[in-house]
């Protein structure tokens, strides 16, 4: 099997370097002001200024306004959105950009049902939620929760670090693998050892997996 990673949560341009030399595919903005990782639209332009042309760079929002994805969508070049708050299948799908819902790793139990609700999305992270953060809070949740069986793409997050990414893979099967707080020194600094590493082990514990 294969793996993509995407390191989320940059907000500088050392760190975005960092990802894509290391081999991520794709690089996570947060556009949420309630998370200590929140970029400003001057400071995501200035990320995307200096990355490699394929790196995917996604977009977190939370519940935006119909006028700030405008905004968004009018002032930076972003390839995905990540609908990481209550946002309907409706709102998601209007922007005629690719996207990934968020889901809480405890809905797991009528997963199926929930994404049959967004036909376009191109998948789904499963993720902690805690203390009323979306993502990024270091918490793994319970992954027996996840079904073994999946008729669309999920990519999971939630606790992930360069000791447990191999486990993951291996035990869940995801289609990708989000981190954030697992490869930092801080809230929103990255350290490039740490992603090299989470990257590495993702990668190697995906081609150990037999199908």
């Amino acid at each position: 099997m294969s793996v993509q990673v995407k390191i989320c949560g940059i907000t500088q341009e050392l760190d975005a370097l960092a990802a894509a030399n290391a081999g991520a595919d794709a690089i996570g903005l947060v556009f949420w002001s309630g998370s200590k990782r929140a970029v400003s639209l001057e400071k995501a332009a200035e990320i995307c200024s200096i990355i490699p042309p394929l790196l995917t760079v996604t977009a977190l929002m939370v519940d935006p306004t119909a006028e700030e994805v405008e905004e968004l969508l009018e002032s930076l070049p972003i390839n995905l959105i990540q609908w990481h708050g209550n946002e309907a299948p409706e709102f998601c799908e209007q922007w005629r950009v690719p996207y990934i819902k968020a889901l809480p790793g405890h809905i797991c139990g009528k997963l199926e049902a929930v994404m049959a609700d967004y036909p376009g999305a191109r998948g789904f992270l499963l993720d902690a939620v805690a203390n009323g953060q979306f993502g990024g809070t270091g918490h793994r949740f319970d992954w027996d929760l996840i079904p073994s069986v999946r008729s669309r793409p999920i990519i999971l997050a939630g606790g992930l670090n360069p000791a447990n990414v191999a486990e993951a893979v291996t035990k869940v099967r995801p289609s990708a693998v989000d981190v954030s707080s697992g490869v930092e020194c801080s809230p929103g600094i990255k350290q490039a050892e740490k992603i090299q590493q989470f990257i590495s082990a993702a990668r190697e514990a995906a081609e150990a997996v037999t199908l």
